[in-house]
């Protein structure tokens, strides 16, 4: 069922792959089917559930709050997500995509935004992770189509290039700075919808965002965070790196590779 296509290859052209080199970003359709969506679905949901009732009210948090429910490392919490997590098919993917040797897993998170939920600010996903270089890249993974009114992923294309916003965290702060920086240095602002097995990765310093969710739908979202299977750790310039150092790569220190027990490599052209 979906074990089998989630280890089958995805054919990538050589025009998406420099399409992807060029913007940081790429959405890729029929990557996964109603199938496997609808069985990860299911225990996903759960994770995020149980998450929610110990949560205050919507209106009551703030603008980081309302833009989504997060839960991280859903395959240390359910096996039923490990296929999904360890799937060779978007591992080879992100490895294709980035031109690097292989991947490692960095951390998975599910972002399930509420009916009635907040935007996500502009940001850029790398400013939260001490890594030696900038070959990441995120697989955004829609457990459900994602029309506009439910707050798909906006991405600035080919807004890697510019240094501007990067020190900036997920916050009111950012949507401002950076949507005003974007506007001055004209990057196509791309805001599209997701149909049902319709996948985008981008980098981890590509600029994005989303919109506040205005339809009547939980917004489904899986996440998986690829690196290079080579990367080594650095002094965290910030204390959301400091805390992702010690959380995401557990006895990982500044200049290792890392390859501590939650960071297994998902796939190599070595192997």
């Amino acid at each position: 069922m979906a074990s089998s296509l989630l280890d089958t290859p995805y054919q990538l052209s050589t025009e998406q792959k420099a399409f992807y080199q060029e913007n940081n970003y790429i959405k890729l359709k029929e990557v996964l089917n109603a199938e496997a969506l609808g069985f990860f679905q299911e225990h996903i949901t759960k994770v995020v559930l149980d998450l929610q009732e110990t949560l205050p009210a919507l209106d009551s948090r703030d603008t980081y709050g309302k833009a989504f429910l997060q839960a991280f490392n859903l395959w240390r919490k359910n096996p039923s997500v490990v296929p999904l997590v360890f799937s060779k098919r978007l591992a080879q993917i992100a490895t294709e995509l980035m031109g690097c040797s292989g991947v490692r897993l960095y951390h998975d998170q599910a972002l399930f935004k509420e009916p009635g939920g907040g935007i996500t600010p502009w940001h850029a996903d790398q400013y939260y992770w001490p890594f030696s270089n900038s070959n990441t890249v995120t697989a955004w993974i829609p457990l459900t189509g994602v029309p506009l009114e439910m707050g798909p992923l906006e991405f600035s294309a080919g807004s890697q290039a510019i240094v501007a916003g990067r020190e900036l965290s997920i916050s009111d702060e950012s949507e401002k700075e950076i949507a005003k920086n974007l506007k001055i240095n004209d990057f196509k602002h791309v805001v599209e919808p997701y149909d049902l097995g319709e996948v985008s990765f981008h980098s981890g310093w590509v600029f994005h965002r989303a919109g506040a969710n205005l339809s009547g739908q939980m917004r489904k979202v899986m996440t998986i965070i690829y690196m290079d299977e080579s990367m080594k750790a650095v002094e965290p310039t910030n204390e959301n790196q400091a805390n992702d150092l010690a959380t995401w790569c557990p006895s990982v220190k500044p200049g290792d590779t890392i390859n501590s027990e939650l960071n297994p490599v998902l796939y190599s052209n070595g192997n």
